[in-house]
């Protein structure tokens, strides 16, 4: 199982306003790839914080009801592990994304990982490369 950050899902789904360079292409299409694993039956996880960076962003860009459509879907995929969060969390996360210079949320995701065993992560976020004991994918 791979965790899976929300950057995955807006890349796949938000409509870029301008004409995306080749390198942005290449992440939107391969979001859409991993995002198309998933359907399928791949099995991710994520946490209740990275599934409300979703549905949130959605919400604001796509409409209210595309939202909805996704946190439904995801309730609804039992191949969708989503982790419950607690402000405990946020302290223990605190000290890491002080340390390595990266937002609580990212700090978040990679202690989530290690307290459930996970060793890969999807994501495109570069914040990710400095943790020498999991692996950020897809390696562009």
């Amino acid at each position: 199982m791979r965790f899976v950050d929300s950057n995955i899902f807006l890349h796949a789904f938000l409509t870029p306003r301008r004409e995306l360079t080749k390198e942005e292409q290449r992440v939107k299409d391969e979001s859409k790839a991993i995002v198309k694993r998933i359907e399928d039956g791949e099995e991710v996880a994520m946490t209740t914080v990275h599934l409300s960076e979703v549905v949130n962003i959605v919400e604001s860009g796509l409409g209210l009801q595309r939202s909805l459509g996704f946190l439904s879907w995801v309730i609804a995929k039992d191949n969708i592990q989503v982790y419950r969060t607690a402000v405990e969390d946020y302290e223990t996360a605190l000290p890491t994304a002080r340390e390595k210079d990266i937002s609580a949320n990212d700090a978040l995701a990679y202690l989530s990982m290690n307290a459930h065993g996970l060793t890969e992560i999807y994501s495109f976020d570069k914040h990710f490369d400095q943790f020498k004991d999991i692996i950020k994918l897809p390696s562009l």
